[in-house]
């Protein structure tokens, strides 16, 4: 187990509290303020990379509570959702280095990241599940139906992987977001920093595109 949300601040000495927002100019406006958090999450993860420490731990204060949230909807368990969460952040740590700015926004990588974890972790727990529960038939031949399914799955999975590749960066990372991280447009929109009705419409352009590149049919 890799323990309570102080594992990570201990490790980087993250500061008690969330990050003060930096100017006394509350005139700014909304638009303005959102792009200079969404820069400022990438300019913290590239400083990240580059093994700074305090960047780490105001990157982890200014997005941990969201990072919980997705991985508290995958897994359904808070105690588990703790440990993806830790498990992110490490693995956020290591890889810091291969964010690239060009491709998406420090957010979506993040979340990515958790979200992969999360399904990992529910992966682990049904496959043990399954084994605990089809144990007495451990030694029994495959149906071939169950190989078919199986194949046909993986198949299915390749397309979709496929698929979402062809979309453009933000088609992919509202798509993502909404499809995989269970979010609704409301929520997408404030995870990227965008009016609602943006986030709407790159869901659905995105949608709309990922139908074509599977050929499914209207």
């Amino acid at each position: 187990m890799i323990g309570d949300d102080q594992t990570v601040r201990s490790i980087f000495g993250a500061p008690s509290g969330p990050p003060t927002p930096g100017g006394p100019d509350g005139r700014r406006s909304p638009s303005s303020r959102s792009g200079e958090a969404t820069a400022h999450l990438g300019e913290l993860l590239q400083r990240s990379s580059r093994g700074d420490e305090g960047a780490f731990a105001e990157l982890y204060d200014a997005t941990s509570a969201r990072v919980h949230g997705l991985a508290v909807r995958v897994v359904r368990d808070p105690a588990q959702a703790e440990e993806v969460t830790q498990e992110a952040y490490l693995e956020t740590w290591r890889t810091a280095s291969r964010f690239d700015p060009a491709r998406g926004s420090a957010i979506s990588w993040l979340m990515t990241i958790v979200h992969r974890k999360a399904v990992d972790r529910v992966r682990a727990a049904e496959a043990s599940s399954r084994r605990d529960e089809t144990y007495h038939h451990r030694n029994r031949p495959v149906e071939h139906d169950s190989t078919a399914e199986a194949a046909h799955s993986s198949m299915e999975a390749h397309r979709v992987r496929t698929a979402l590749a062809s979309l453009t960066t933000v088609q992919r990372e509202a798509v993502t977001l909404a499809y995989l991280g269970g979010y609704t447009h409301t929520e997408v929109a404030g995870l990227l920093q965008l009016p609602v009705g943006t986030a709407k419409t790159r869901i659905r352009d995105g949608l709309i595109r990922l139908r074509d590149a599977m050929g499914v049919g209207q």
